[in-house]
Order: C-alpha cells, then structure tokens, then sequence
C-alpha cells in the first residue's frame, strides 16, 4: 500500500478524526462544538472524490456531491442533524426544567418512597433515578436528588454512599440507553432506529444494568462505608429541615407524572399500532396517534403540560415561567450545537466509505460488530470523558451497516451496544464524576473507587444482554 492509498483509507482518516475530538477536548481544551467541527472539516478535506461518489451514488444521491465545497457539505450534514433532534431536545430541556421548579421531580421521589418505606429508599433512588433521567438530565437528576439522599442518610443513619451509588446509576444508565436524551436521540437518527423500539429496548437492557450496578453498590457500602460529611453548600442542619419538610406545596402526583407519561405513551402506542397491529388508517383513533405520537409533537405536548403545571404552582407568575423557559433553552442549545456538529462529523465519516470497510474487516462474523461498536464508545470514553460524543462518534462510524452489508440483527443491538459502551469509564476528565465528587462530598480517591467502577460493570453487563439477545431474537 503505497503512501497515498493509506492516507485515503477510511481507518487512518478516522485515527485522524478521533485524535482530533479528543485532542481538541484534552490538550486544547477545546469546547466540544468546535473539536467535533474542527474534526468534521479535517475529515472531509482528507476524504478522496471517489469516496464520496462511491457513498453519494450508494445512499441514491448524485455523484455532483464529490464537487461540494467542504463547508456546504458540512453544513448540510448539521443542518440534517439538527432537524431531526433539535426540537426533541429543546422540549425535553423544558420538560425537565419545569419539573425541577414545579417540584414534580421532588413530588415523583417522595411518593415512591411513601410507597415502599425507607428501608427500601436506595432501590427507590435508583428506580425513581432511572425514571427521571428519561427526561432530565444526568447531572440535573443528580442535582434533584443529592438533598433528599442526604436527608435520607439522616433519617437512618447510614447507608450514605449507597443512595448517592443508586442514584448515579440509575439516572447514568437511563441518560444513555432511553430517549428523549441526545445521546439515544442521535443514535436512532444516525443509525435509523425506530425511536418507540429503542425506548423499549433501552428501558430493558437498562433494568438489567443497573440490577448489576445495584450488586455492586451494596458490596462497595459495606467495604467502604462512607460518612455523611458536613458541608458549606450543604450543612447538616439544613439537610436536618429539609427532612421534616411537609408535601403541601408541591404538586399532586398524578400531576407530577405527566409531562413524563404523556410523550412516553404516545410515542410508545404509535410505535406499539405500526409494528404489531393493523389498524384502519381512516379511524379517529389511528388518525390521533399517528399525529400525536409523531416524536416532535409527542414531545411538544409534553412540555405544554410542564410549562401548565409550572404556571400552576408558580401562580401565574409570568417572569418565573419566563425564565424557566428561557434557562432551559439555553441548556438544550448546547446540547443541540454539540449534537449537530457531531453530526457533521458522523457524516464525514460515513462519506469516507467507514462502514463499508468495517464492514469488509467483520464480514466473516457479523457479530463481531456489537462488541466493536461498544469497544469504539469505550475508547471514546474513556479518553476525553464525554458519554454523548462517544455515542455521537461511534454512530457515526457504524451508521449505514444495513446499506452495505447484510446483517443478521437490527441496528437497534449496535446503537444499545454503543449506549452501554459510552458507560466506560468515567474519571477526572469527567463532568459527571466531578458533579459526584463535589455534591455528594466524596473524596476523588473514593469516586474512583466505587462509582467509576460501577458504570464500567453496568457496561459490560449491558454488552453481555445485548449479545445474547441477539442470538435468540435478531428482530429480522
């Protein structure tokens, strides 16, 4: 292989692509909008014309898209991205804002706990975790929930790191695997997997991964017990009246659920009628859930109903409900830039002709596949810290398997093998670990010791359900 032939091979420029992410993230310290841009023009300059006309003429469009400028065709890729995620993501940015100052976050956790009693408060932390970090978040969950841990610790006296361990899993493993979060949302863009199929398969794989992170956060509380430490965002006296605070002001339950249940439901019925029923498309029924259960407007109705119960229990107060919107906006426009540029990256590298050559490199045992998209989210990972750009650059690299090869699975394994593979393994380069860290009041060496140890074992736990449930039921 001559010098020119290898630095036209879609490995070395994808080796050039990811050292650009995390190069630009670590060393430069780069925001993660400009690393993946930067890398998406670095991508697209070393792409040969052949490339692309041999990738523009496979997905049916015209061979002219080799004589696109490298900005146009950039460009079109965010732009692509953008429209199928920004509206998703900036609805959910709202929906979780709205529950944390309405309190129907709050309300959600403490009837669980109501319900199954104190004694029972970490298996409640990490279900009520899981369940709202659909919606929100993870370090916005983590945020929500450090009080009432601490309050929790309180009221029994020990147990204190095993709250805060039920807590991060659940919401880490439910930020990964379940949509509306950006990662899953970009996923099923990416790798054209039905947003209905991959809540469901999220949610499944995610009961099994925090099951295993559970195990291990009750082993590490008896082995290394941590203290509830005081603290001067968090004094213990405080934390004391926060546990004897009554639920007068906070919204009623059935309340509180909806602007969780009413997209979730819609989304999953609309899925439910097109994949395992024949309805009459002229029926009013079908007529509402094919408009209401479309993921945008599922989403959007969802958010109206946060936006009225914020209204509700702010009285009216419109600068409250302005603000509200307006802090949420700004979140999810973050959100939405990193995303999108991730997109342009992903589609660089797919006019590479990446997933026809890892295509040609496991063509002897397709399986191999779902391991290799969780080993590429890994690395990804591991080294510049961010789950959701690992999850953006391994979709990217992976996407368009079934337009190049013939595979005896659905896509839906490699995109929850990528979400699982994101999970590995969280240190200082970090947000999320430094958000543990200094909240909860743990020290580095102990966060190193038990939450990044735990996401990495819910992440090969994930790998290993999704492998076997490829063999017994492929979904082809």
């Amino acid at each position: 292989m001559n010098s020119s032939t290898f630095t036209s091979d879609p490995l070395f420029i994808l080796l050039i692509g990811i050292i650009t992410v995390v190069g630009g993230i670590i060393v430069l310290r780069l925001h993660a909008f400009l690393a993946l841009l930067l890398a998406a023009f670095i991508v697209a300059i070393l792409t040969p014309a052949t490339a692309i006309e041999t990738y523009a003429l496979s997905k049916g469009l015209s061979a002219d898209l080799a004589n696109w400028h490298v900005g146009k065709r950039i460009a079109t890729e965010f732009g692509k991205t953008c429209g199928k995620i920004g509206i998703l993501i900036a609805m959910a940015s709202i929906i979780g804002k709205c529950m944390l100052e309405s309190g129907a976050a709050e309300k959600i956790v403490r009837s669980t706990l109501k319900i199954t009693g104190e004694k029972q408060a970490p298996v409640t932390f990490l279900g009520s975790s899981f369940f709202l970090g659909i919606p929100v978040f993870f370090d916005t969950v983590f945020y929500l929930m450090i009080p009432l841990a601490k309050s929790m610790a309180i009221r029994l006296g020990k147990n204190y790191l095993l709250l805060i361990l039920a807590i991060t899993a659940g919401a880490a493993m439910a930020n990964s695997l379940v949509p509306p979060t950006p990662g899953p949302l970009f996923l099923i863009s990416e790798m054209n997997i039905p947003i209905g199929m991959m809540m469901l398969g999220g949610f499944i794989v995610g009961l099994f991964t925090i099951a295993a992170g559970y195990i291990f956060a009750l082993w590490a509380n008896k082995k290394w017990p941590v203290p509830l430490r005081d603290s001067i965002d968090a004094p213990l006296k405080n934390i004391q009246s926060l546990a004897d605070k009554t639920d007068e002001n906070l919204p009623p339950l059935w309340f509180s659920l909806l602007p969780i249940l009413i997209p979730l439901v819609l989304i999953t019925t609309k899925a439910a009628f097109d994949t395992f029923f024949a309805v009459d498309n002229n029926s009013l029924f079908n007529e509402f859930i094919q408009f209401f259960g479309e993921k945008n407007t599922a989403l959007i109705s969802g958010a109206l109903s946060a936006l009225i119960l914020l209204a509700i229990q702010k009285s009216g107060d419109k600068s409250a409900l302005v603000a509200s919107v307006q802090t949420a906006l700004m979140s999810g426009g973050i959100i939405i830039l990193i995303t999108s540029a991730g997109g342009a990256f992903g589609g660089m590298l797919q006019q590479t002709g990446i997933s026809a050559r890892i295509g040609e490199l496991t063509s002897g045992y397709q399986m191999a596949l779902i391991p290799l998209a969780f080993l590429i989210a890994a690395i990804v990972r591991t080294a510049q810290g961010s789950a959701t750009v690992a999850m953006i650059t391994a979709s990217g690299i992976l996407a368009g398997m079934s337009g190049t090869m013939d595979l005896s699975f659905h896509q839906l394994y490699l995109g929850l093998a990528i979400a699982c593979g994101s999970k590995l393994i969280p240190w200082m380069n970090d947000s999320g670990f430094w958000i543990v860290c200094k909240m909860s009041n743990l020290t580095e060496k102990e966060a190193l010791k038990t939450f990044s140890p735990m996401l990495t074992i819910m992440g090969f736990t994930g790998l290993i359900i999704i492998l076997i449930a490829a063999q017994i039921l492929p979904l082809v």
